[in-house]
């Protein structure tokens, strides 16, 4: 027995040790577990089926919450059963089954559609009976003309809040700084309140010492909240020595101090100061002592002098964006410390010196990295460099447009494989671009190399390896047959083929490559062809054929159309009796050989603003626009600018033109008008700032009301049989005599069409205007008719008349 005991003494002591091994195992665990569970309640996983549902109140106060929304495209319609833990945006804990994640955020920020369903009403205080919520998701949703509630800065347990392009206006409520395990908080307010002030002011703050209180803040972003009147916000932002992420991107401060006394923001990677105006030298500033930080974006912020030197002690730089400020002079040539530099943009600047002496200055021991070249409109000179020392071998964005580069494209450019977008554009480069400059670019999106003298010669048959979304390639050299490569390009977006020196006919394959292009412009050409016959099917918004030999009807218009320039060619055919682009709002048809009556389906265009059908064969008279009995808002159409001069049109003065209230510049001169000058010219077009009537045949008197046109700035009666005096209270016309700009008249006479990535087209070289009997090409200043000479305005047709 001794023996045993013995034996059971020493067999108890291993098994009292494994026990006790075995309990703190048990313990590990345990912590493990609850770690993990705290994990996972921060990840709001729902709970699985062996979980209970929602608790009871937490349903309630979401079902409460609900109810102070506006939803009106049912977003919440899964809000419904005992377990909330299954409804949309709802997230439980997988250990507790409490509410610790609200997400619903809306889709207008990934869709930038104003038609796409969100939320909106009021945000109810119920929200506080979540009392475990860890993360809240507000953005991109609706919440016209209220304030961020004060209530949020009780949800004591927030780690995340993102209340951001919600519509918010108001202070910013302190109360916030009560959220002591805030980690990120997104406050960006509404981005399309820029340039719209007086109607959205969105959100503000005039004191953000409550940011202090969020002492493990990893994430800020209070990009265009105003925060123009405070003045010492760095004290308050240096306070949060956990920052890793700021963004402070146009909120209208004022200052940027040259440095911190003692800087507590050491774990600071991400700044965006950019948009602030700030009106001061680059250095010294406070930011360039962060030198552990990776993402600096200080683009627009009033920088001028040189590139700083300080750039070069910021060895961790990944991305570097300095673009549209005023810095001067050659890049420093300490970049080369820059090793991890990804993405350079110095756009906007005027570096004033040699593209290639910037490309040595470029960190050798990054080029393997970089993947982000942008240094537009900076004034760049000379030729690129015909090698490099190291190829940029990740290089996807390649942006030199606007500068003063010449010679040749390098061949180099050929050896960029992971090229994405390459910008050449207005510049002076000329020389050949062939197969070897592109059949390795696979990659590419986007070629742009408008406004140079580069020709683009390729193999008829050659296939590109690419599938371009944007192709810009106005004013290069593609010779006289239609590029067949463009074939293989189904996929653009946007394509600009003008004045390429194209002649040719225009082949079946083009509109089937073209059917997708939104921006599409191929004027100023020497192609022939007929418009297709599918065009309706295609979805343009902007199309500028002008200036060609196209010939044959126009057919139905894509439904998507927006602007359409026609003009200069050899269209033939009545207008369509549909045109059947509803949202058409600029129609440009001179100068063809279009024929018959102007259709009532014009009336059919609302949008319609700018229409020039001069200088064609058109006949007949303008009817009025249809009554439409079922509709009692079809009265106004909103076109201001109207031409229908050189045309054999006849019948009375329009009364189609009661309905264009907003008519400021109108044309009919050189036309078999006949008939009395209606009184309610006067009343009905009274922003009338440009009458042409020259070359008809109107009789009668000038009516006095038409003298009631304030806003008349050229007035032409010429050539018709007007008989009896000028109205003396023509003086009433003061537009004659001012010498202020107009830009509602400037606009009207300047209208031009966007055009597949170009610029406006200028209109005003199909205005001309008749001063001391010469015509001259109206160019928005000989407007002003001072004195009144009424001897050019009137000449023959009141030769009895007493002249004031």
């Amino acid at each position: 027995p001794q023996k045993e005991e013995d034996h059971t003494s020493k067999a108890k002591a291993p098994m009292d040790m494994l026990q006790l091994s075995c309990i703190q195992i048990a313990i590990a665990l345990l912590l493990f577990t609850q770690a993990k569970s705290t994990t996972q309640d921060t990840s709001a996983l729902h709970p699985d089926d062996a979980i209970p549902s929602c608790v009871a109140i937490e349903r309630s106060a979401l079902l409460s919450f609900r109810a102070g929304l506006s939803d009106p495209g049912n977003l919440l319609s899964s809000w419904k059963g005992d377990d909330c833990c299954q409804w949309k945006g709802v997230y439980c804990s997988n250990r507790t089954a409490h509410v610790v994640r609200l997400d619903l955020q809306g889709t207008y920020c990934a869709t930038e559609d104003w038609s796409t369903p969100v939320l909106g009403g009021n945000i109810s205080s119920s929200l506080l009976g979540l009392k475990h919520l860890q993360y809240l998701d507000l953005s991109c949703n609706r919440f016209d003309k209220i304030q961020i509630p004060d209530f949020i800065g009780s949800l004591h347990k927030l780690k995340y809040l993102d209340l951001s392009d919600s519509m918010f206006i108001g202070r910013i409520p302190p109360q916030l700084g009560n959220l002591s395990n805030l980690q990120y908080l997104y406050l960006v307010s509404s981005t399309w309140n820029v340039g719209y002030s007086s109607f959205y002011n969105g959100t503000y703050s005039t004191d953000i010492t409550w940011l202090s209180g969020l002492t493990i803040l990893e994430h800020l972003d209070m990009t265009f909240v105003n925060l123009s009147t405070i003045v010492h916000w760095l004290p308050v932002v240096n306070m949060l020595p956990t920052l890793k992420v700021l963004h402070l991107s146009d909120c209208q401060l004022r200052n940027s101090p040259d440095s911190l006394p003692v800087s507590n923001l050491t774990s600071l990677e991400t700044l965006d100061f950019s948009g602030n105006h700030l009106h001061k030298r680059s250095a010294p500033n406070w930011f360039w002592d962060l030198t552990g930080l990776k993402n600096l974006h200080m683009s627009s912020s009033g920088f001028y002098g040189p590139f700083p030197d300080e750039i070069g002690n910021m060895t961790s730089i990944v991305e570097l964006h300095l673009s549209y400020n005023n810095l001067v002079g050659m890049i420093p040539s300490n970049l080369q410390n820059l090793c991890n530099l990804e993405r350079l943009d110095f756009s906007m600047n005027n570096i004033n010196g040699s593209i290639a002496e910037l490309f040595h200055r470029l960190p050798s021991c990054s080029q393997n990295k970089l993947k982000e070249l942008s240094l537009s409109v900076s004034n760049l000179t000379g030729s690129l460099p015909t090698t490099l020392v190291e190829p940029l071998r990740n290089l996807s964005w390649l942006d030199l447009y606007g500068n003063k580069l010449t010679g040749h494209v390098p061949v180099w450019i050929g050896e960029l494989t992971q090229l994405t977008v390459l910008d050449l554009s207005s510049n002076n480069l000329d020389g050949v671009m062939h197969e070897g400059h592109l059949s390795r670019l696979a990659m590419l999106e986007e070629l742009t190399l408008s406004d140079n003298s580069i020709a683009i010669t390729v193999s008829p048959t050659w296939v590109p390896p690419f599938s371009l979304g944007i192709i810009e390639l106005r004013s290069c050299q593609l010779g006289a047959k239609f590029p067949m490569w463009l074939k293989w390009q189904t996929h653009v977006m946007s394509l600009d083929i003008s004045n390429t020196s194209i002649n040719d006919i225009i082949p079946d394959w083009f509109w089937t490559a073209a059917s997708s292009v939104a921006f599409l412009n191929i004027r100023n050409n020497q192609i022939t062809g007929f418009l297709p016959s599918t065009m309706e099917f295609m979805r343009a918004e902007v199309m500028d054929f002008s200036s060609n030999q196209l010939g044959g009807p126009i057919p139905k218009l894509p439904i998507t159309l927006i602007d359409l320039d026609l003009s200069r060619n050899n269209l033939v055919g009545p207008l369509p009796l549909d045109f059947g682009a509803p949202g058409l709002e600029k129609l440009f048809l001179y100068n063809n050989m279009i024929s018959g009556a102007i259709p009532s389906s014009l009336c059919k265009l609302r949008s319609l603003r700018s229409v020039d059908l001069s200088r064609n064969n058109l006949n007949g008279s303008i009817a009025d626009c249809p009554v439409n009995e079922s509709s009692s808002n079809m009265t106004d159409l909103s076109i201001v600018n109207l031409s229908f001069r050189n045309n054999n049109l006849s019948g009375e003065f329009p009364s189609l033109l009661q309905k264009c209230p907003r008519l400021i510049f109108l044309d009919l001169g050189h036309n078999q008008f006949s008939g009395a000058l209606p009184a309610w010219i006067g009343e009905k077009l009274s922003s009338l700032s440009f009458l042409r009537l020259r070359s008809n045949m109107f009789y009668g008197h000038i009516p006095d009301e038409l003298t009631e046109l304030v806003n008349l700035q050229y007035l032409d009666l010429g050539y018709n049989n007007i008989s009896g005096s000028i109205p003396r209270s023509i003086i009433n016309c003061t537009g004659m005599t001012q010498t202020r700009d107009n830009d509602d008249l400037r606009d009207a006479f300047t209208s031009g069409v966007y055009s597949a990535g170009s610029d406006l087209v200028d209109y005003t070289e199909n205005f001309t205007v008749l001063t001391k009997g010469q015509e001259r090409l109206y160019t928005g200043e000989i407007i002003y008719m001072v004195n009144l000479d009424l001897l050019i305005l009137w000449e023959r047709s009141l030769k009895k008349s007493a002249l004031l």
